[in-house]
C-alpha cells in the first residue's frame, strides 16, 4: 500500500490517479475529504499531519510514503524524526518527500529551516529514501486566476525575472516513479520545467490560452510584499521575495532531472495553461 499526504492539492491529486491507474493500493491522506471524489478504489484518510500519532493508524501496513510538507508541517512542531520513526515502526520502507530546489541552493535560508529539518532526518532514518526538490510551481499561477476572469489582467511582481517553472504533473509523475520503481534510492532530484519564463511572457501565455490579450501590471516589491502577508508567513515573505526578485544563477537554469527520469521533455507552462484554461475563463 502506498499512502499519499497532501492527496487533494496539485501534486497529490495527479499522483494519487497515477498509482491508483498503474493498479496499487492507495490510502489518499488530507485534512478534509475532496469534494469531488477520488479514483475508484482508492481509500481517504481525514488526518493532521502536524499529529504524528494520529498517523499512525493510517501508515499501518503501508509499503511507500509520500510526504508532502503543507502549512501545518512548515512550522515549529514535533521533531521530523518522529515520523519517520513512526512509519518505519509501521512497516514503511520506502519514502518520496517532496522538498524545494531552495535547500540546495540558499542552504541557509530561514524560510526552509524545517524542511530542512525533515530531509535531514529522513537522510538519517535508515528509510529507502528519494528526495524531490522542485523549482517554483506553474501552478502558483492560479493565484492570478480571479483577475484574468474578471478583468483580464495579472498583478505580479518582478514582470521580467525568469525562472523555469515545473508543472506539478511532473512532479508526481516522477513521484509515482520514486514509489514504484528500485533505483531512485538515496537520489536528489531537482525538478524544473524545460525553460525559465517571466511572470509577463506567463500572462502572455495564458492571454494566447484563451485567445484574448491579458493586460499586465507590475507591482513594486513593497506591494508585493503586502499582498503575499494575506496567505503567507511573516517568516517567509522576504525569502520568497528575494527567489523571486534576485534568483541564483542555478535557479534560473532548467533542469534535466524530469525528462532524464521520464525519458520525455518536461511540460512547459503553455502545456499546464491549457490544461488548467477552466480556471481562467
Amino acid at each position: 500500500m502506498i499512502v499519499v499526504t497532501g492527496a487533494t492539492g496539485n501534486v497529490g491529486r495527479p499522483l494519487v490517479s497515477l498509482l491508483a491507474g498503474a493498479g496499487e493500493q492507495v490510502t489518499a491522506v488530507s485534512r478534509r475529504a475532496p469534494s469531488d471524489g477520488l479514483p475508484a478504489g482508492v481509500t481517504h484518510a481525514v488526518a493532521d499531519l502536524a499529529d504524528f500519532a494520529g498517523l499512525g493508524p493510517v501508515l499501518k501496513g503501508a509499503d511507500a510514503l509520500f510526504l508532502l510538507l503543507a502549512g501545518e508541517l512548515n512550522g515549529p512542531g514535533a521533531p521530523a524524526a518522529e515520523l519517520f520513526d513512526l512509519a518505519r515502526g509501521s512497516g514503511v520502507r520506502r519514502v518520496v518527500l517532496l522538498s524545494s530546489q531552495i535547500n540546495g541552493t540558499r542552504p541557509d535560508a530561514p524560510s526552509h529551516a524545517r524542511l530542512r529539518e525533515f530531509e535531514r532526518a529522513l537522510q538519517l532514518s535508515g528509510l529507502e529514501y528519494t528526495v524531490l526538490r522542485a523549482g517554483g510551481f506553474a501552478s502558483n499561477a492560479y493565484a492570478w486566476a480571479e483577475g484574468v476572469r474578471t478583468r483580464r489582467t495579472v498583478h505580479a511582481p518582478f514582470a521580467d525575472v525568469a525562472l523555469p517553472v515545473v508543472d506539478p504533473a511532473d512532479l508526481a509523475a516522477v513521484a509515482a516513479a520514486a514509489l514504484r520503481e528500485d533505483g531512485h534510492r538515496g537520489q536528489v532530484y531537482v525538478l524544473t520545467g524545460p525553460e525559465a519564463i517571466t511572470p509577463r511572457r506567463q500572462a502572455a501565455v495564458l492571454g494566447e490560452v484563451l485567445g484574448e490579450t491579458v493586460e499586465f501590471v507590475e507591482l513594486g516589491r513593497e506591494q508585493a510584499r503586502a499582498h503575499l502577508a494575506h496567505f503567507m508567513p511573516e517568516e517567509v515573505i522576504d525569502g520568497t521575495l528575494d527567489i523571486l526578485g534576485t534568483p541564483l544563477p542555478e535557479e534560473q537554469r532548467p533542469s534535466a532531472d524530469v525528462e532524464r527520469l521520464l525519458g520525455r521533455p518536461a511540460r512547459s507552462f503553455a502545456d499546464w495553461a491549457r490544461d488548467a484554461r477552466g480556471a481562467f475563463q
